[in-house]
């Protein structure tokens, strides 16, 4: 996949799509434009649910507030779970949009041909059980089973994007990918953290000599671990020579965290200058943290590979220490709560534009990795910090320059 200029997507995105732009900076089609149907296959939907703040952008417009939204139109969902606090009858009978009572119903609307352009595929939130490492077993498999097999009975594929990581067990995302190649459709799948704000927003050198990198987030292992994984992935993927892949992973915790530091193992001016970056309450000592993690992980061309899990901390962030440069470049995810989680809007124009386009804006290998070695550190918790052998993770890919949001200070509002 050959690498694009940030100025090169939004252009080709301006072209494609139209230029009328909101105050958040994303750009819609014309009204006249016809707009791509999609249907939504989600676990639950409930206020500020992924389900709410991804659908309710197509419903509701980018703000949710009525406005200009995306060129896309959703024609069905699936909903596996209504919670009490259910938004999803109220909001789709007043969007005229049925909830059927199938997956396959969703994408064929009752019919026996695929009736739409695009699905979106959302386990995330719901009431499901966790197995015995922790990890959440969302329906991800379930619904990519569904969906894959009704675009095989039906003879024709479209664009899937899959919410958050694949699986998430290593076998299912595993699998969810190589029936994507199977079936030779466009996919794309992940968090709105590479497409989000970010504060400090350096500029990241691209093909840059990477001698250090070091991670940082926050909360449960594998719910925010993954949200510092991808963050992380995002930013050491511009590395020189990136991407082939990770040779083994292990999960540290207590005293083990902070022997790594002290050793060398992970470099020291890289961690400072990431946990200076972190938002956080006050300035609290990481290192009385009685939960702190440390997910340490080796590349396949030799780069450490290290990123913490504190509890001292509410927030994401990756310092890079570049060769010959003392001074490392950190950047922290700015998670903005208005208008209705704008990060999102975000992640939504990349599945427009993958619609649209028939290409994913991202390589959707970096989710594949990006999940494997999520699923090897819980492993490797579990198991006392054991070091893991994983050459099922020799995944390589091309990076690719995409935007993400940018600044308030840095863009020009249309309406004046």
């Amino acid at each position: 996949m050959k690498a694009i200029s940030r100025r090169e997507v939004l252009e080709l995105t301006a072209i494609a799509l139209g230029s009328l732009a909101t105050s958040s900076g994303i750009h819609a089609a014309p009204a006249k434009s016809p707009r791509k149907k999609v249907a939504a296959v989600v676990t639950v939907y409930f206020p500020r649910s992924h389900a709410d703040v991804i659908l309710g952008k197509i419903l509701d417009g980018w703000e949710q507030t009525g406005g200009p939204g995306p060129a896309l139109e959703l024609v069905a969902v699936y909903v596996d779970q209504f919670p009490r606090d259910d938004l999803a009858r109220e909001t789709c009978a007043k969007h005229n949009v049925p909830i059927v009572p199938t997956i396959r119903e969703a994408l064929t609307l009752g019919g026996k041909e695929l009736a739409v352009d695009g699905v979106l595929s959302i386990g995330e939130h719901g009431d499901y059980p966790l197995n015995e490492i922790g990890q959440q077993m969302y329906p991800r498999r379930r619904f990519w089973e569904e969906i894959t097999q009704t675009f095989a009975d039906c003879g024709r594929s479209v664009p899937v994007f899959n919410d958050k990581h694949l699986g998430p067990v290593w076998q299912d995302a595993r699998w969810m990918y190589d029936r994507s190649k199977e079936l030779k459709f466009p996919m794309m799948a992940g968090s709105s953290m590479p497409v989000g704000y970010r504060l400090p927003d350096p500029e990241l050198p691209w093909n840059c000599d990477v001698e250090a990198a070091v991670g940082i987030g926050y909360d449960g292992l594998e719910i925010y671990g993954f949200h510092a994984l991808e963050f992380y992935q995002t930013i050491v993927e511009r590395r020189r020579g990136a991407e082939r892949g990770v040779r083994n992973v292990r999960c540290l915790t207590g005293s083990a965290v902070w022997e790594a530091l002290d050793n060398g193992t992970v470099s020291k001016a890289a961690f400072d200058a990431a946990y200076a970056a972190t938002p956080k309450e006050g300035n609290p000592d990481p290192r009385q943290d009685p939960k702190a993690a440390l997910f340490l992980f080796e590349y396949l061309d030799g780069l450490t590979g290290a990123v913490f899990m504190l509890n001292t901390v509410v927030g994401t962030s990756t310092a890079l220490k570049l060769r010959d440069n003392p001074v490392p470049i950190v950047t922290a995810f700015d998670e903005r709560t208005t208008p209705r989680h704008p990060h999102f809007a975000y992640l939504l124009k990349a599945f427009e534009r993958m619609v649209y386009t028939g290409q994913p804006a991202y390589p959707v290998e970096r989710t594949l990795l990006t999940s494997g070695i999520l699923d090897r550190a819980l492993h490797s918790h579990a198991m006392k910090g054991k070091l893991i052998e994983t050459p099922e993770l020799a995944i390589a890919y091309q990076p690719v320059d995409y935007p993400h949001a940018p600044h308030p200070d840095l863009m020009v509002d249309p309406r004046g």
